[in-house]
């Protein structure tokens, strides 16, 4: 024996119910089969708004009527042959008629009870499975159809009757013995009292319907037949990378369907479990899959977690107040309140201290459970001993469920961990006492990127995927550009990381993609883009809430700098390549890195200070280890080495400084460079990274550069620059007649910075030092004498990309 379960979506119409066909003809074969039908897909809901505009006086439920008779009309028409329509067109018109009248009675008097509801939605299984049976019937199989009110007995809660399963499964027991036909049809959903009456089994209620037959009968096998291959370890319409789950334990499947897995209906486990028959869940249009088996026992399937279900619309119910330490019966009051009010309960944790108990209530409860608990305790209320109830609204629930979870630790750890680094706040915490499930109240905007955290988590063994936002498109930015392309299957390979670009912006346009811009088509797509706002910008990420969100900031731009603490605020890491935010107010600098820290974001900005050369790492890393910072020296500008390494007043200064920039080492305005300004930024950030708190005007600057010069935009400097060909040369034959070479160093010591040109000489560790290269030396509590030296490139685009794409890569693995 074995029962077959075909859902709405599988019979939503009749070329779906053609593929239902195909799979029952199959299964006949195999030997005494059963099949239970839900409505056409959207019918229930059709009826249900029908009989509720007429309870509301609104007559447009003729019109839900008219649609309710078209879809079967036309389904019988599609699927019957002409010779075989006659019979069931005349059933489904006096069906509906019948249907019409019931509407008509709660329109005229402006009242729709649950039994007359559970009447009312009964008609959509029972004209389904009629027209199903009689399909059969024209294919010569030896089938017949049951009415299943006829078999399940249940108490009298209409909408959601409870079974009584002693008489049901006589009942089913006596008519399966005496049925000779190789196929039968019945109604799923529906059922009876002991009156006769119609009641139904709750929305969903054709599953349950089917287990208890399979359970009744002692079934070989129960199939669920759906729309999807089987259970998934994610809602595949929030989580892409959900994956079918191949099998899976009776008690997880309760677990998953419970906290909103909607792939089975929670009571249908029971009855099967009981009996030990494995309920399979196939896809009616995709046969050949495989599927989901539900059995007694699941093996291992490479991880503790078995699958990630969540449920929205939730409420919080917290009852507080110091008047309930020590005294019992307020949980059973709180429980008792909301039980009389038929309100369920979804989830439950309370305080050690017994100072508060919080309850999960589907959102539609709020206001009735409000209301009943505030009157229950109102006595207490007026006394101050508890506080009225409070609702907080907005709020879902999500769940990791697995069977082996009770024998690995530190899952509860991992999930919070995750969840808490990506910003997602966790309001309350349950765990069964099984250790089969952990529960977690989020807010409903933060679904989605909850699931996707937990599912990369707990499933993914290919690659964590950081979605990566970009301001800043020139120089260095396309260079950043060419080495994530470059880079992408090196990434995905070795450091199981996929960086997908999803917004991305200049001064003029802004793009953003949630599946990735695509690298190798970045300028067409942002000339496509909308206007730039920076404030819109922001706004827009903050919004997407992403999961393993970073912001690149490749700009020198002080507006983007100021706009930080919003993104921290929110999780989202930040890599600057900007050094306005680190070298403005040291309030500001001190707001951010407390923000990273408060929020589990990353405040990355590497290349502050010698481009792509890991000296803020070193330094970090110095003074984590307990070292301290006695001394620094340093040449900390790429383009002013650069110019006095190629300047010997043969050609004019000004020349070599257009060269430098035209080769991309200086700052868009060289000023910033040639006037010490950006040695000055970057001296101050070492500094304050080591301990000191320093502004800029704290940093002396002996500029060698004339004042005439440093006036007005770049042209006029590049104008002005020749007048002084004299004062430059002065400044290198002075150095070159005493042997020395100019070089423009950095100093901090005593907690004291300090910029400007000096004559370095040959035996100094700073005069070695060629092209566009930094250098610096920590001078430490532990490097006295021969200090710890960093050395290389410290200018260009490509360098710079790389330091930014490096703090890129330290903040995904965060």
């Amino acid at each position: 024996m074995q029962v077959l379960k075909f859902g709405g979506s599988s019979v939503a119409n009749a070329q779906n119910i053609e593929k239902v066909i195909s799979i029952i003809q199959q299964k006949v074969q195999a030997g005494k089969t059963i099949v239970v039908v839900s409505a056409l897909g959207g019918v229930t809901d059709l009826l249900l708004d029908s009989a509720t505009m007429a309870a509301g006086g609104n007559e447009a439920y003729k019109e839900k009527l008219q649609t309710i008779e078209s879809r079967h009309m036309d389904t019988v028409k599609n699927l019957l042959p002409v010779t075989h329509q006659s019979r069931m067109l005349s059933l489904v018109k006096t069906t509906l008629n019948e249907l019409e009248d019931i509407c008509n009675g709660i329109y005229l008097l402006g009242e729709l009870s649950n039994r007359t509801k559970d009447r009312v939605v009964s008609y959509g299984e029972l004209l389904s499975s009629q027209i199903i049976a009689a399909r059969l019937q024209t294919l010569e199989i030896n089938v017949a159809w049951k009415d299943a009110r006829a078999l399940i007995v249940t108490d009298s809660n209409h909408t959601f009757a409870a079974v009584q399963f002693f008489v049901t499964y006589e009942k089913i027991y006596s008519w399966n013995k005496s049925n000779q036909h190789q196929l039968s049809i019945l109604p799923g959903f529906v059922a009876s009292d002991a009156k006769g009456t119609v009641t139904t089994l709750g929305r969903g209620g054709s599953d349950y319907t089917a287990s208890i037959i399979a359970a009744a009968i002692n079934a070989k096998t129960f199939e669920i037949w759906t729309d999807v291959s089987g259970m998934m370890t994610a809602d595949p319409r929030i989580v892409g990378t959900a994956k079918v789950i191949p099998r899976i334990s009776y008690q997880e499947a309760m677990e998953l369907s419970h906290f909103g897995a909607k792939v089975i209906y929670p009571p249908t486990i029971q009855p099967v479990m009981k009996k030990h028959i494995p309920v399979w869940i196939k896809n009616t249009f995709a046969p050949q899959d495989e599927g989901t088996v539900i059995e007694s026992t699941a093996p291992i399937n490479g991880s503790s977690i078995r699958g990630i279900s969540s449920i929205n619309c939730v409420v919080l119910l917290s009852l507080e107040g110091s008047g309930m330490v020590g005294i019992p019966g307020f949980s059973k009051r709180l429980f008792e309140a909301l039980a009389n009010e038929k309100i369920n309960v979804i989830l439950i944790t309370q305080g050690s201290s017994e100072h508060s108990i919080c309850v999960g209530i589907d959102e539609v409860n709020g206001p009735a459970a409000k209301a009943v608990v505030d009157t229950t305790f109102a006595d207490e209320i007026r006394a101050g001993k508890v506080e009225p109830l409070i609702v907080e609204e907005e709020l879902s629930i999500i769940a990791l469920v697995g069977d082996n979870m009770k024998s690995h630790p530190g899952i509860s750890g991992k999930m919070f961990h995750s969840l808490g680094r990506n910003g997602v706040n966790i309001r309350a915490i349950a765990q069964g006492a099984s250790e089969r499930n952990i529960s977690a109240v989020i807010a409903n905007r933060d679904v989605k990127k909850a699931l996707n955290i937990l599912h990369e988590e707990f499933f993914e063994t290919t690659y964590k995927q950081i979605n990566l936002f970009i301001a800043g498109v020139g120089n260095v930015g396309k260079k950043l550009l060419a080495q994530l392309q470059q880079q992408q299957a090196y990434l995905q390979e070795h450091l199981r990381m996929q960086i997908r670009i999803v917004g991305m912006a200049n001064s003029k346009k802004m793009l953003f993609n949630d599946e990735g811009i695509n690298i190798a088509e970045w300028k067409e797509q942002l000339e496509q883009g909308e206007q730039m706002n920076l404030d819109a910008f922001i706004s827009t990420i903050v919004q997407k809430n992403l999961r393993n969100s970073v912001f690149a900031d490749v700009t020198a731009n002080n507006d983007i700098a100021s706009i930080y603490d919003r993104l921290l605020e929110k999780s989202i890491s930040i890599v600057a390549c900007n050094k306005v935010a680190c070298s403005s107010s040291f309030e500001y600098y001190k707001k951010l890195k407390h923000l990273a820290r408060e929020y589990n974001a990353q405040f990355l900005f590497e290349t502050n200070v010698g481009a792509g050369l890991p000296v803020i790492g070193t330094l970090n890393d110095l003074m984590r280890s307990g070292d301290s910072i006695n001394r620094m020296e340093a040449v900390l500008s790429g383009t002013l080495n650069f110019v006095f390494n190629n300047y010997d007043g043969s050609r004019p200064f000004a020349g070599v400084v257009k060269q430098a920039q035209d080769e991309g080492y200086t700052e868009p305005d060289p000023r910033l460079d040639l006037s010490g300004t950006d040695v000055m930024r970057k001296i101050m950030i070492l500094a304050r990274e080591a301990g000191q708190k320093l502004e800029m005007d704290d940093v002396s600057n002996n500029s060698f550069m004339p004042e005439a010069c440093m006036q007005g935009s770049v042209e006029d400097f590049y104008n002005e620059m020749p007048k002084h060909e004299e004062h430059f040369k002065r400044l290198f034959n002075e150095a070159n007649n005493a042997g020395n070479k100019l070089k423009f160093v950095a100093k901090y010591e005593n907690g004291k910075a300090s910029v400007g040109l000096q004559h370095i000489h040959p035996q100094h560790d700073l005069y070695h030092l060629y092209g566009k290269d930094n250098v610096v030396l920590f001078y430490t509590n532990r490097y006295i004498e021969q200090p710890l030296v960093v050395k290389g490139a410290g200018a260009g685009a490509e360098v710079t990309a790389s330091g930014v794409f490096a703090d890129i890569i330290r903040a995904g693995q965060s």
